[in-house]
């Protein structure tokens, strides 16, 4: 008899490495082109002045690059703690938690950042679509792809309800605009577009579509299980019923 059987990784195990490594080579890809442009802002930053580091895409990138081993270490913690409270998959759930957060706030620091003339300078609206995309730019266009792109890659794989591209995008545009109004009421000196809730919510979509494979599917109740006591409890009544018909012996006249 054969004894050798191929031995092969656990399906989750499997995805996580694979989400592992393609976070690998997404952080490598992104540091080699921005390697520039992030060294530029690192002396800013190093200071520790506002303005000029977390006021720009250069030094949020660099900051938020700087603190993902602090997210690690943070949605280790949480597997941890939940694995040893018994939950099923701990590691999933931390890491989309942990990842929302980590790659949301800090562009959302930065656009809600004030401007030179906050306060004084009154709230702008551009309610015109496509008219401020031209002179976005090519960075300004991927930065507010990358505001909610967190969001949108790793929220439906913590929730099943938004385990769909269109809620995506209706959350990632809801988003944009509560912080676009922000910008009008707080007086900061930036102007609110209705480009910016287009792109943010198209970022948001393409990356939920990136991470489409681990999204979590709400579960559902297996019909075996509902149909097995049904099933018998239907062939107990049925044979009870047969048993209690008398039969022709029964009906056969006395000798």
């Amino acid at each position: 008899m054969n004894h050798d059987v191929p031995l092969s990784a656990p399906p989750g195990r499997t995805g996580r490495i694979v989400l592992l490594g393609l976070a690998v080579l997404g952080l490598a890809g992104g540091l080699f082109v921005l390697r520039r442009p992030l060294m530029m802002s690192a002396p800013t930053c190093v200071a520790g002045r506002w303005h000029g580091c977390f006021d720009t895409f250069n030094g949020v990138v660099l900051m938020t690059l700087v603190l993902l081993p602090a997210a690690v270490l943070a949605a280790w913690l949480l597997a941890r703690a939940r694995r040893a409270a018994g939950v099923s998959a701990a590691w999933p759930m931390s890491l989309a938690e942990v990842g929302m957060v980590h790659g949301t706030v800090p562009f959302v620091w930065m656009i809600l950042m004030p401007g030179a003339g906050a306060g004084v300078v009154p709230g702008r609206v551009s309610l015109v679509p496509l008219r401020d995309l031209i002179t976005m730019g090519p960075l300004g266009i991927v930065g507010n792809l990358l505001v909610f792109a967190s969001l949108g890659f790793f929220a439906p794989m913590r929730f099943a309800a938004l385990a769909s591209v269109p809620r995506v995008l209706a959350l990632g545009a809801g988003c944009s605009v509560l912080v676009e109004a922000a910008q009008y009421v707080l007086r900061l000196d930036r102007v609110s577009s209705v480009d910016d809730v287009l792109v943010n919510a198209a970022g948001a979509a393409l990356a939920a579509l990136a991470s489409r494979r681990w999204w979590r599917t709400a579960r559902r109740p297996s019909p075996v299980g509902i149909s097995g006591p049904r099933a018998h409890g239907v062939g107990a009544t049925a044979g009870s019923s047969r048993s209690a018909v008398p039969t022709g012996g029964d009906r056969s006249p006395a000798a």
